[in-house]
């Protein structure tokens, strides 16, 4: 897992019904902008608000529509360990190389019940693992020692997603991982700098809505090309702040309907970004020279 994946959103009708139509064409677009892979159904694509029953039909269907011209990455995590396991035992699409799991989130586990939540899906999981930290939506984080335990205990564990906002976890697993582990970034504001200190890519939202931008940002920038890949950063900098100002996929849902890829649409608890966010997002995203 090198280089731009994109966390995919899910797209909805106004009926709050799957838009498969919009999920096509903005799988289309960010692989024809040259991004590497595809995570789907990971915290930007709405999981928690899709039935499963709806998770299996958006499974399926990237499956078939990718049709194997990029690596897929199936979003699994939860706080119920024996309710992921028993997914991930059963899971049967074809296409996908690992799955995402987020760390359990509202339980609120110590670093001994993540490390032992992880292993135990380790010894079940078909497919490797890329550990996902985002203790800013989970409400526990896990720290550098914890993840590099689990690196270093199962191969099943392929990469982390750190998306902790926190250098000092970046660089304590950097400098000490084993070889078969990388770092992905999960914050896109964050990705250039911590490219130059070892981390293999991004698994981003905003490349979502500028592919070939942003792909090129990290292609440069894994090249150690930096001065070239700085000028992209911040021209794209605000802009990746600001889809998160009030609310993630509200933002880049906003650029992708700005775009006329998708609807402005997300689904309850969810609501759609403030109009003062909004205009500035379009705003900013009318500066962006592709």
């Amino acid at each position: 897992m090198k280089g731009t994946g994109v966390a995919l959103v899910t797209p909805f009708n106004y009926d709050y019904t799957i838009d498969f139509d919009s999920l096509a064409a903005i799988i289309d677009y960010v692989i024809n902008g040259g991004v590497d892979y595809l995570v789907v159904l990971g915290t930007t694509g709405e999981g928690p608000t899709l039935t499963k029953e709806e998770k299996k039909y958006v499974f399926d269907f990237v499956t078939k529509h990718v049709n194997g011209r990029v690596p897929l990455v199936a979003g699994l995590g939860g706080n119920n360990t024996f309710d992921v396991e028993e997914e991930m035992k059963h899971f049967n699409f074809p296409g996908y190389s690992a799955f995402l799991s987020v760390s359990p989130y509202y339980n609120k586990p110590n670093q001994e019940g993540m490390y032992l939540h992880y292993m135990q899906l380790a010894s079940v999981s078909p497919l490797p693992i890329i550990i996902y930290n985002v203790p800013g939506r989970t409400g526990a984080g896990l720290t550098s020692a914890t993840t590099l335990r689990l690196a270093n205990a199962s191969e099943q564990f392929i990469a982390t997603k750190e998306a902790s906002g926190n250098p000092e976890i970046f660089m304590d697993i950097l400098k000490d991982k084993p070889r078969h582990f990388n770092v992905i970034s999960g914050d896109d504001n964050l990705t250039l700098p911590f490219i130059s200190m070892g981390m293999s890519g991004v698994i981003s939202v905003i490349a979502q809505a500028y592919p070939k931008l942003f792909s090129t940002m990290v292609n440069l920038g894994l090249s150690g090309r930096f001065e070239e890949a700085r000028a992209i950063h911040f021209q794209l900098y605000e802009l990746m702040k600001m889809i998160f100002a009030d609310g993630s996929p509200g933002g880049i849902k906003v650029l992708l309907a700005h775009k006329g890829l998708c609807k402005n649409v997300v689904r309850l608890p969810l609501s759609p970004v403030n109009k003062a966010v909004e205009n500035n997002l379009i705003k900013l995203a009318e500066q962006i020279k592709h």
